[in-house]
Formats: structure tokens, sequence, C-alpha cells
């Protein structure tokens, strides 16, 4: 199946973000292949300011695609301390590369122990499954 690759080591949302650690503390947010599979050819991304802050669930971007606007949930609470500059003048980078250079926004998470309720690769897996 097309757009199923899910990558180990990552979390998932059931909206089909994920959520990487960094070594600073932050998280990388981006979507994953599935939903950029979805999307269609990514045409645009509204990126959030740096200092917005965000709850869990709530949007934090919109990708713009051939098909649709999309909003992008954020899975944490937190402030958004650095996004992906390249996505203004490159967003098929999403599609191409949604795990690496398609990453979206960083945030400093008020509660970095909440990532561990997120969904592992597994159980990210099992949605995608039951469709």
């Amino acid at each position: 199946m097309t757009g199923d690759r899910v990558a180990e080591g990552l979390r998932y949302t059931e909206q089909h973000e994920w959520v990487a650690g960094t070594e600073e503390g932050t998280v990388r947010i981006g979507v994953t292949d599935y939903a950029q599979h979805q999307l269609g050819d990514v045409v645009f991304v509204g990126l959030p300011a740096v200092g917005t802050r965000v709850g869990p669930g709530e949007t934090a971007l919109e990708v713009e695609s051939t098909k649709s606007v999309s909003d992008v949930y954020a899975p944490l609470a937190g402030e958004v301390v650095a996004v992906n500059g390249a996505l203004e003048t490159g967003p098929e980078v999403v599609n191409s590369d949604p795990y690496g250079a398609g990453w979206m926004i960083e945030l400093r998470p008020d509660d970095p122990s909440a990532m561990a309720a997120l969904l592992d690769a597994a159980s990210y897996r099992a949605v995608l499954e039951r469709g």
C-alpha cells in the first residue's frame, strides 16, 4: 500500500502526526507518510510564528494540497521554538520526505512525559489497518 511507511522510534497521533524527541529537549513534529499520501501534492505549508503557544489537539498549522486544506494538530502542549522555513519555498518535501526534511515545527513541550501517552509505531500501524 502506498503511504503506509511508519518510521520506528517516533510517536504518533491518530490524526496522523508524528513526534520525535530531540537532544535539546524539544520535539519535532510533522505529518506521516499516510497523511502526505492522503493530502496529495503539497503546495503550501502555513507555519506558525516562533513563540506561538499551542495546546494538545489544537490546530498548530495548515497544509494546502492540490486536493484540500488540512489542519495539523499539536500532539502536545507547548511553545513553538522553531519552524522549517525550507517549506516556504519547497513545500513538496512533505511528500518526498515526510519523516526527515519534511518536518514542520519544533515545540518545547510543557510536559515532556506526555509524549509517552502518544502511539508507538506498532500502535499507529494498528490505526492504519483499522482504516
